[in-house]
């Protein structure tokens, strides 16, 4: 009975997780909002609608972001084919940055409690997440936000437990996807547009040619001097 009392809040968790999970399975929700063809309302409504149907899609994006463990570009490569490249890179940044911080909020109420100890027992673990507090926010998020790739909620919820502020993991959150999310957006645009193709898949081209450098860079120069740092301390 103690370690249910202590672990009250992972134990909801879990249980909330779990019955996402089986609706999921049973009603094929991340299926449905995977699939531009679902979502071809919105494009109708843009014309006399444009405001309600930005907040429906900012609305179903926060809340797959939330709920449902889908890939990152997943929302990018929708708000292109619906938006455009321009208010879809937008509505993207916005939706998914609320996403995280509602997730970032759950996942600090209900995990750090009882996860961050068991993470930190981790040398290496806890010198990232927890000892280089400062260097470390940055130089992470900076690497997992760049080209939005991973199942989304699963980064914000693990973010969660860690020492980094909301305010801080809001703005590195926000900045680090503009290039991975614009890449998307446009490229996606080049594809589902008759005007400006060619534009757009310029465009695109260059954000990845950033978007690698970039990748490149930050893992050279920062886990590159994390692990001589480690390799001069087993020394």
């Amino acid at each position: 009975m103690t370690w249910i009392k202590k672990n009250s809040k992972l134990i909801i968790f879990i249980l909330i997780i779990a019955v996402i999970l089986v609706l999921n399975h049973k009603f094929g929700w991340s299926a449905y909002l995977s699939n531009s063809e679902n979502l071809k309302f919105l494009s109708a409504m843009i014309q006399e609608h444009f405001i309600l149907a930005a907040l429906i899609y900012i609305g179903l994006t926060i809340i797959a972001c939330v709920v449902l463990a889908l890939p990152g570009v997943t929302f990018a490569i929708l708000a292109g084919a619906i938006f455009g490249p321009w208010w879809g890179t937008l509505f993207c940044l916005i939706a998914t940055t609320l996403g995280a911080i509602i997730a970032f909020i759950v996942g600090r109420f209900f995990l750090k409690d009882s996860i961050k100890p068991m993470v930190a027992k981790n040398a290496t673990l806890k010198r990232v997440l927890f000892d280089d507090a400062g260097r470390s926010d940055i130089v992470l998020l900076a690497i997992t936000r760049l080209v939005p790739i991973f199942p989304y909620n699963i980064q914000n919820f693990a973010y969660g437990i860690t020492d980094i502020s909301l305010a801080h993991y809001s703005l590195y959150t926000f900045v680090f996807m503009i290039p991975g999310v614009a890449l998307y957006t446009i490229g996606t645009a080049g594809f589902t547009s008759g005007e400006n193709r060619w534009l757009y898949f310029g465009i695109a081209a260059a954000l990845l040619v950033l978007v690698m450098f970039l990748g490149w860079f930050i893992k050279k120069k920062y886990l590159g001097e994390a692990a001589n740092e480690n390799e001069e301390s087993c020394n």
